[in-house]
């Protein structure tokens, strides 16, 4: 009972901005249809869908507007319109009390404000829907940026999580439409990147995490962790300084090469792909500065580790294989691609899918290879793999998203940004380190260490099973054992040696190989 003001709230919106007409439109049931049309007496709907939805996010707030803002990424599953109105929703949300802030602060690092910095700032810098950022100063001198989550945050967002999915549900059971954006799944999928959120102890890990993996690369800044001042409610980070790289401008002015920084987003974003399988996922223009400062000029500097990405070997190389088979014009590959990776069901026709494909891929390219869109390519081979009812995988849409973004990101700085003569690369360098010998060599040394330690212990005990196999064999038989009971054993006997001497070969030959591995790798340096 409780949830029912808000619940009254949220339906009085929705009625509003006319959203039941999504719903009811096609609804199986006349008396629903009737419904929807006596709602709509007086309301005038002149706005497209897309923009009332999104209006209403913004109306009912910020637990909305993030649900929104994930939702938008689900281009696999939205109408082209819908998503892009509801990637224009902005995160701007009044700041809470910046005394709660501190009592929040000093109750969660389990001191007094006092004891843990000698400045912290009285208003904050940034104010969202889940935390807000203060400037500090430690007693060490460090500049720190103060992440805070606001106050009773989770119980709010558990409570309108719930109504999200009776919400989904009754969508799901009144409109084919909303049985096919399978509403459930998706606030599934929010739940879970909106509880990661949550917790910052998380968020600094993945920044630790990244920050360790851009380590040599020299493009990306990435803020280094305060871990003694780190909670799930309380994040102390390192303060970054630069120029939002939205203000184009600003930066050309200080001297900036914006096509050189174009080109290093790109380079960033398939490094952590293709190298790493760990890539930061909310990479929006909010989220980003680049620096001017003399020692560090022109990097990237990233913010905002909530949302992450990960990519195992099967997942890259699906991309790769993908990315490479569609510059190829290899569309009967995409299709098998598609039917090897298990996502398509499997009576699935590969010409049937081959034709599909191609009608996707095949307009592309009448245009400059500059002009193409991976994120566009890899969105419409989503939406076409869905009428073959292929299951994508959560991580491979917030690739897409992700690849969208940095698209966007290059082609705002540098509009004949290549981004295949980018990306081509480092798809060809992974694929020659997966397959061949640069792929044996980095097999072979991961599974010396295992093979070692078992491989001595082969023939014992190939023995020990021959002993017990032969003592079976005689309790069987008992003491009037037969001759052919007994040639059959002299017959296994003898296998065995064979297979031991085999054995015996396999691993000389396998030491030699794990020895040749050794002495490469000790000479490839040089």
């Amino acid at each position: 009972m409780k949830h029912w003001p808000r619940l009254a709230l949220i339906a009085w919106v929705l009625l509003h901005q006319g959203l039941d007409q999504l719903v009811l439109a096609k609804a199986p049931h006349a008396g629903l249809r009737l419904l929807g049309r006596v709602l709509s007496i007086g309301r005038r709907f002149e706005a497209p869908r897309g923009e009332r939805l999104r209006l209403a996010f913004e109306r009912l707030g910020p637990i909305f507007v993030k649900f929104g803002q994930v939702l938008s990424t689900r281009r696999d599953l939205l109408p082209p319109d819908i998503a892009d109105e509801l990637a224009r929703l902005q995160d701007r949300v009044p700041p809470f009390p910046s005394a709660q802030a501190r009592q929040i602060i000093a109750a969660s690092l389990g001191q007094p404000i006092e004891a843990v910095f000698a400045q912290l700032d009285a208003e904050p810098v940034a104010s969202a829907s889940i935390a807000q950022v203060y400037f500090g100063v430690l007693h060490d001198g460090r500049e720190v940026a103060v992440k805070v989550l606001r106050p009773n945050v989770l119980d709010v967002i558990d409570a309108d999580l719930g109504l999200l999915r009776k919400g989904a549900a009754w969508l799901e059971r009144l409109s084919a439409d909303g049985r096919r954006l399978r509403p459930r799944e998706v606030v599934a999928e929010f739940d879970k990147y909106l509880h990661d959120e949550l917790d910052l102890g998380r968020e600094a890990a993945n920044a630790a995490q990244l920050r360790r993996n851009m380590a040599g690369l020299d493009l990306l800044m990435v803020p280094e962790m305060v871990w003694d001042h780190i909670s799930r409610d309380v994040l102390v980070m390192e303060r970054m300084v630069g120029t939002p790289i939205s203000q184009v401008e600003q930066l050309r002015d200080a001297g900036v090469d914006i096509p050189k920084l174009a080109r290093d987003g790109v380079t960033i974003f398939f490094t952590q792909v293709f190298r790493d399988g760990f890539f930061h996922a909310d990479m929006h223009p909010g989220n980003i500065m680049v620096s001017t400062a003399p020692a560090t000029f022109g990097r990237y500097i990233a913010l905002d580790f909530g949302i992450v990405g990960t990519l195992d070997a099967r997942d890259k190389e699906y991309l790769a294989q993908n990315f490479i088979a569609f510059f190829r014009r290899d569309y009967r590959r995409v299709a098998e691609l598609h039917i090897e990776s298990g996502w398509v069901p499997a009576g699935t026709r590969a010409d049937e899918l081959e034709g599909a494909v191609r009608a996707v891929c095949e307009p592309h390219f009448d245009r400059p290879l500059k002009d193409i869109s991976l994120g566009q390519v890899l969105m419409r081979l989503f939406q076409t793999s869905r009428r073959f009812n292929v299951e994508i995988q959560p991580q491979l849409v917030l690739l897409q998203k992700t690849l969208l973004n940095v698209e966007g990101l290059g082609r705002q700085l540098d509009p004949q940004l290549d981004l295949w003569s980018t990306a081509k690369p480092f798809l060809e360098r992974w694929m020659h380190e997966q397959i061949g010998w640069p792929a044996l060599v980095s097999q072979l040394k991961q599974e010396a260490p295992r093979y070692a330690h078992f491989l001595p212990e082969l023939p014992r005990l190939l023995h020990e099973a021959l002993v017990a196999r032969t003592a079976a064999a005689s309790t069987t038989g008992g003491l009037g054992a037969s001759r052919e009971l007994v040639e059959a054993l002299l017959v296994e006997q003898r296998r065995t040696n064979r297979l031991l001497q085999a054995f015996g070969w396999a691993a000389a030959g396998f030491l030699l190989g794990a020895l040749a591995v050794q002495v490469l790798h000790r000479l490839a340096p040089l």
